[in-house]
């Protein structure tokens, strides 16, 4: 029986949970690159982004939960190419706490969009409200040729 938890590592839950989504790796304090450094920044890894495009602009909806303005970065490379980043700080551990459960996730984060040609990329505005990132890159009008009717003689 005492081969179990060392098999198992220092998980603070039980093994014969049913109730428990925890997944043990066995390289978790592995130096080289394991799964369980995807899995924790897999939020990230898969942010999700809605891109709308409406008769006046580009809208970009991002879901950013528990993030705050200033951890996001909006920026417009050349090309045409706008880029949306930020990272999650891990919050300070306490030498004092004991921690039951760590689900939230942390790490950096990156998602970049090629714009259309037609866009005013002085006019770009970002906002942020209950966690979604708003994008709005306003279109350049495009200039319909004049159109002069030329009378028909005959």
């Amino acid at each position: 029986m005492s081969l179990i938890p060392s098999f198992f590592g220092n998980r603070r839950n039980s093994v014969f949970d049913p109730f428990s989504l925890d997944v043990w790796d066995p390289f978790r304090d592995s130096p080289f690159p394991s799964s369980s450094l995807a899995h924790e920044n897999s939020a990230f890894v898969s942010t999700r982004v809605d891109w709308k495009e409406t008769p006046e602009a580009h809208v970009f909806r991002a879901d950013l939960p528990g993030m705050k303005k200033e951890e996001v970065k909006v920026e417009i490379e050349e090309n045409n190419v706008l880029q949306i980043s930020g990272e999650r700080h891990v919050e300070k551990e306490d030498k004092n706490d004991t921690w039951h459960r760590v689900e939230r996730s942390s790490g950096k984060f990156s998602r970049r969009f090629r714009l259309p040609e037609n866009v005013k990329m002085d006019r770009v505005k970002a906002s942020m409200e209950n966690g979604v990132l708003t994008v709005t890159v306003p279109k350049a009008e495009v200039k319909k040729p004049d159109v002069k009717a030329i009378e028909i003689s005959g």
